[in-house]
């Protein structure tokens, strides 16, 4: 072996551990890649869960550090009293999943509400697939066809959300199921081609209660809540 075999060879193995020094190895321990679509979902927020403006969905609230367990008499205290079907409801849910918090989830009901009722009467297809299961969403996609053939425009302006409480929790094998009653005051009409008023009314304020179940997959990595059912004490 010459001189210049023993100098590329030494040179070999300093340029092989330095680079070694300078990008690491892998350990199977490393942290997944940052996911910038889901965070882009989120406009931008930072690293908590929020609930999102248009087009984006209720998310699952982060895991709280430890604390002392909650008493069962005050677990669900301000949701619902101890020992009713909602309280064995909720109790299911987290016991299969301890990132649930009703409260978070409640915030964003409310938000999601407001915005798929504006989503359908502005016709925004995109933003109601996010926010929808696919059956709600075709039955939702089917009326906003017939005001197209028909030529018709829905303006709907919300002058509060007086509520937002729930009425119902359900574990169906690792399906969560929540029940939101809202009660709130808004102005809707309907006009034809000619801006005519063929439904509602753009003066009067109605008093409307919907009642909307959402449902999420608790086994899943994707912690986002969609309405799988609507119902209307009107």
């Amino acid at each position: 072996m010459d001189i210049y075999t023993i100098i590329f060879l030494a040179l070999a193995v300093f340029i092989f551990l330095r680079l070694r020094s300078v990008l690491g190895q892998r350990t199977g321990n490393e942290r997944p890649p940052f996911d910038r679509t889901a965070r882009n979902a989120l406009g931008g927020a930072p690293d908590k869960n929020v609930v999102t403006m248009p087009g984006k969905v209720i998310d699952q609230a982060p895991l709280a550090p430890a604390a002392e367990p909650t008493p069962p008499s005050d677990r669900w205290k301000g949701l619902t009293e101890p020992g009713t079907v909602l309280a064995q409801g909720l109790d299911a849910i987290v016991d299969k999943d301890s990132t649930f918090d009703p409260r978070h989830f409640l915030s964003g009901a409310r938000g999601a509400y407001e915005m798929i009722v504006l989503a359908f009467a502005n016709g925004d297809r995109r933003a109601l697939r996010d926010l929808l299961s696919s059956e709600v969403y075709e039955s939702f996609d089917g009326v906003i066809r017939d005001r197209e053939k028909n030529e018709q425009k829905t303006e709907t302006r919300f002058v509060s959300i007086d509520k937002a409480e729930l009425v119902g929790a359900e574990l169906r094998d690792r399906t969560a199921q929540l029940t939101v009653r809202f009660v709130s005051q808004m102005i809707s009409a309907t006009r034809d081609k000619a801006g005519n008023i063929v439904d509602g009314s753009a003066d009067t304020v109605a008093d409307i209660t919907d009642i909307w179940t959402f449902a999420r997959d608790i086994t899943s990595r994707d912690p986002n809540w969609k309405l799988v059912g609507t119902g209307s004490a009107n």
